[in-house]
């Protein structure tokens, strides 16, 4: 062999334990990629976008909506009523009349109506201005028959006798010219109650009006307008100079109330009845 000649020593020849034992490792488990998918993040998301809508979304919403509101109208706008679409000219006219006539029965049934409306109103008001005078007119009544109480302006006269004694004809004249002066409710010593029916007689120690004594002094209340009956007890030789005469004083005030409070019970006529003459 030559003395150059450079001898390159072999690799020793790997045992077979070595080859097994040095195999690669298994690579750890990789993480899920952003490709993998999960329930409940999806979900998640899908909540998230529902609850939070982007502005690209609401605007496709819009849309959406837009384009289905333009579907319906187009639908409905299709279903047409053809039920004339068919008729001749001449049926058509026979149609247009007899809605015409429909329409005039209308108008005329409708302005029946109306006045007969009018008709029950007008009655109900002639029929409540009738209760209404009625009504006043049975105040008026009891208040002359002297069955309620009553107030209002007037005159308190008071007669006592001082030198002489008050005369009965003395004091139903009195009483007769408050009458003829307007006196619409008259009251002797807070006790009798004077109408038309009340009758004056003398009594022992008074004179007696309607079954009750009464004495001096004699207090007479009025209601009526107080000038008016003033007038009536003041004027020459009236009512005022006739009790001065019998020996008695007289004291007229005009007073804004007057009360009377005497009344008398209801009284039936004996013998007038209603006349049915008109």
């Amino acid at each position: 062999m030559p003395d150059n000649e450079t001898t390159v020593p072999s690799a020793p020849a790997p045992d077979d334990d070595s080859l097994l034992d040095e195999s690669p490792e298994k690579a750890p488990e990789e993480s899920a990629g952003p490709g993998s998918t999960d329930p409940d993040e999806a979900r998640g998301r899908l909540r998230d976008s529902m609850l939070h809508p982007t502005r690209s979304q609401v605007i496709v919403g819009v849309l959406l909506a837009a384009v289905g509101f333009a579907a319906v109208t187009q639908v409905r706008s299709n279903e047409v009523d053809n039920t004339y679409a068919s008729y001749r000219e001449q049926d058509l006219v026979d149609v247009l009349s007899t809605l015409t006539d429909a329409s005039q029965r209308a108008q005329s049934e409708l302005a029946r109506l109306e006045a007969a409306r009018r008709d029950l109103n007008n009655d109900n008001d002639r029929r409540q201005a009738a209760l209404t005078q009625a009504e006043q007119a049975a105040d008026s009544l009891e208040i002359m028959a002297g069955q309620v109480a009553v107030s209002g302006p007037g005159l308190r006269i008071t007669v006592t006798e001082t030198t002489g004694s008050v005369q009965v004809d003395s004091l139903l004249d009195t009483v007769q010219e408050l009458r003829t002066a307007g006196a619409e409710a008259m009251e002797i010593n807070d006790e009798v109650r004077v109408v038309a029916q009340t009758s004056f007689t003398d009594g022992v120690g008074g004179i007696v009006v309607d079954e009750t004594l009464v004495s001096s002094p004699f207090v007479i209340e009025v209601i009526g307008d107080p000038r008016t009956l003033q007038g009536a007890m003041s004027f020459v030789q009236g009512p005022t100079d006739q009790l001065e005469d019998d020996g008695a004083t007289v004291e007229v005030d005009a007073l804004d109330e007057v009360d009377i409070d005497s009344v008398r019970p209801p009284s039936r006529a004996e013998y007038a009845q209603p006349s049915t003459a008109q």
